[in-house]
Parts: C-alpha cells; structure tokens; sequence
C-alpha cells in the first residue's frame, strides 16, 4: 500500500512542529507516558521524530501507536504544536504500509455493529458478549480484551422511537429549526440519551431535525483507517450541508462526534472545501447551544429542584472544543444541583484504544485517578459527556454514569 499523501495538512502539522521549544511540558503531562514506557512521551513520537520521517523512510516506530489521542500534549503545549494531530498522521502511515490488523477494522466499525446487535436480537448479544468463554477467545484471536467495557445492544435504535413517536404539542410562535447529530452510541447503545436531547430541545422551542447520517469517523481515524474515514466524512457533509447553508444548527450530544465535524476529520483529512467548512462552524455541542440560548434569555428556566451533589468529568474530546464546561454552566441554573468537577486528565478509554489487549491495562492505569476520585465522592451517580467515558467510569468506579442532557431533562420534569 502506498504512504500518505504530503498534503496540505501535513505541511501545516510540519510548520507547526518547528514552534516545539522541547520544554518537555507535555511528556510531564501525558497521562499515557506516565503509567507506561511503551509511549515514550508526546514530544519523542510527535514533533521530534516528525522532523526525521520522510516519504522514502521506513513507517514510523510502533510505540506512536500507544498514544491514546487524549490531547492532553496539545492544551499544554506552550507554543500551540499539533502534538496529537502529528500522531494520528504517523499511525495513519503505519496503517497506509502495513494494513489494518483485523481487530482494528472491527471495533473501528460502530456503525456495522450496531446494525448487527441493536434491536430485538440485543438480549441474545448481550448475552454472548457477556460470555466468559466467548471473551476470552476474542481476547486470544482478535486482541480484543476480555475485561474491557463492551456497551450493552439497545432493543430498539433512537432513529427506530423517533419515526414511531407522536408528533410533539406545537408551542406558541415560531419554531427554531435545529439538526440532532445523534451519533452511533445514542442510535444502537443509548437510545434515551437521544430522547432526552430532543425532549430539552422541543421544550425549548426547537424544531428537531434528524436527517441521515453516518457515524462521524472518529473511531476510523483513530485505527489509522484514514481512506474510509473520508467517505463518512463526505457523506455527513453531503448530508448536513443542505441545512447549514440555510443557517440550521447541527447538535450533538456526543463529543467525540460533534469535534469530528467540527475540527478532527477536516484537519487531518485536509478537507477544505467550503461545504465541510460550513458544516464544521453550523456544528455544537447540545449544552454549547443551550448556554447560547440562556445568553439571549430564550432558554426556559421552569426547573424543578434536584437536591443532589454529584462528580462530573469533563471528558478529552469537550476540552479540545475549547468551550469551557457549558453542561456546568447551564445545570448549575438547577436549583439543589451541584456538580463537582473532577479534574481528571482522562478516563483512560480514548473511544477504542482502552478495548484492545495490550492497551486495556494502561487504560485502567490512566483512568485509576479519576475512579478513586468518584468512588470517594460516595454518590452512586456520575455525570459525562461522552459515551464512552461513561461505560469506562461505570467499569472502573463501579458508579453508574449519565449524560447531562439526561439531568437537565429530569430538572424540566420531562418524561422520557
């Protein structure tokens, strides 16, 4: 298979690593290097060895593999170096060389394992996924670790209620039109994630839109499956860009969905055009749009108390917005409600990466922090943004974990 492409990315990844002043800042910050020392560090596998790969060299060394793509290395990079995005392009070199190991195409793939486990088959998959013997020998032929978090099937798909569901009572006025990214985890895992995001919307006056999509290529980036990352990035954009041209926001509830329209695939897929330019600034995060509601006063505030103290983990992919913490700002409205930011650097999952053999333990290690810290909170309840932090807390804390939008649905007393 042939290398990379040197595009316009990558020549923007190789002025930004001229600006790495090798001050170490983000090697003493690494979660990864820190419990570990197959990742030697953001600095060794990021900006000083991209200074020594060329075309005509040989793949880059296997230990950037075991970077997570936390992006820790870039919020505390003094300069502004792409550390992480460095990274993804040198896996994706190792991947463009080499090919993808079977496990890796698997895993990366949530829309085809949704589509194979959600529904009315999801008990008896859930029931094989939680089979000891079965585990064990995806774990000695795949390399897909017997411990890890595997999601449990839905019995139904959030697209599947919301073509079923009875047409919403129409508020006075006009209705703001908004488009609901919903993503693979809240279509096939967590359908009521999704019902609580459009329950919170209506309530608000908006006009929930869910038009096709496909899953938003992040888990494919991150195996280094570069090519098919592409086609589910122009395909969301064929399929968001109608309603960004017309101004009609794009929200998310997932993350780690909402920063790969926004920012991860056009960045290190070089996508320039200005469809995906216009799909990534029309793209947010539901609670970033929600604070942007109550910033023009047009978010209600009918919420009813919740006299609960609860830890709440900002996860990796809503730090790289770079938007504060808008889940904060907004339930802190709700009267008796505190949430209690827990300061983590990162729950150790990173989307697939905690899944696989020989990472699982390093991403039990990286999250081992933020348990204790939940754990000592003494709530049987946490609170996240991403899906998949949510499943790694449940499994290290052993405490359950939901998504805010579920908090704020509660806090409106609506029924979901």
């Amino acid at each position: 298979m042939g290398v990379m492409p040197h595009d316009h990315i990558e020549l923007s990844l190789e002025q930004s690593l001229d600006h790495c002043i090798k001050c170490n800042i983000c090697t003493a910050a690494c979660p990864v290097s820190a419990v570990t020392d197959l990742f030697p560090g953001p600095k060794y596998v990021g900006p000083q060895a991209q200074r020594f790969r060329h075309e005509r060299q040989p793949a880059p060394d296997e230990s950037v593999d075991y970077c997570s793509g936390c992006r820790v290395c870039n919020e505390v990079c003094p300069t502004g170096v792409k550390i992480a995005e460095l990274n993804a392009r040198a896996r994706a070199r190792l991947v463009a060389e080499r090919g993808i190991p079977l496990r890796n195409r698997l895993i990366s793939r949530s829309e085809v394992l949704g589509r194979l486990g959600a529904g009315p088959q999801a008990p008896l998959a859930n029931l094989a996924l939680g089979f000891g013997p079965l585990r064990l020998a995806l774990e000695r032929v795949l390399g897909i670790a017997r411990a890890a978090p595997l999601p449990k099937f839905s019995r139904y798909t959030f697209r599947s209620w919301f073509r079923r569901r009875s047409a919403p009572m129409a508020n006075s006025g006009p209705r703001r039109q908004v488009v609901y990214f919903h993503g693979c985890a809240t279509n096939y895992y967590e359908p009521w994630v999704g019902r609580a995001a459009v329950a919170v919307l209506e309530h608000n006056g908006c006009e929930v839109i869910i038009a096709p999509q496909r899953c938003c290529g992040l888990p494919l980036l991150s195996n280094g499956d570069f090519a098919a990352a592409r086609r589910a990035h122009e395909a969301n954009v064929a399929y968001l860009a109608p309603y960004a041209l017309r101004g009609v926001p794009i929200i998310g509830t997932s993350t780690s969905c909402t920063l790969t329209l926004k920012e991860e695939a056009p960045e290190l897929l070089g996508m320039r055009s200005a469809m995906v330019r216009t799909v990534a600034e029309q793209t947010f995060d539901i609670f970033e749009y929600l604070r942007m509601m109550y910033e023009c006063g047009e978010l209600r505030a009918d919420f009813r108390p919740i006299e609960r103290t609860l830890p709440y983990h900002p996860p990796c992919q809503l730090r790289a917005h770079r938007i504060g913490r808008p889940a904060l700002d907004i339930l802190e409205l709700v009267p008796g409600l505190r949430l209690v930011e827990s300061h983590a650097d990162c729950c150790g999952i990173a989307g697939t990466y905690g899944l696989k053999r020989e990472k699982y333990q390093i991403g039990m290690d990286v999250g081992a922090p933020l348990f204790e810290t939940i754990r000592r909170s003494g709530s049987d309840l946490a609170v996240c943004d991403s899906e998949t932090c949510r499943w790694q807390i449940t499994h290290g804390a052993g405490v359950a974990a939901r998504h805010p939008i579920e908090i704020l649905a509660k806090a409106y007393g609506l029924v979901i």
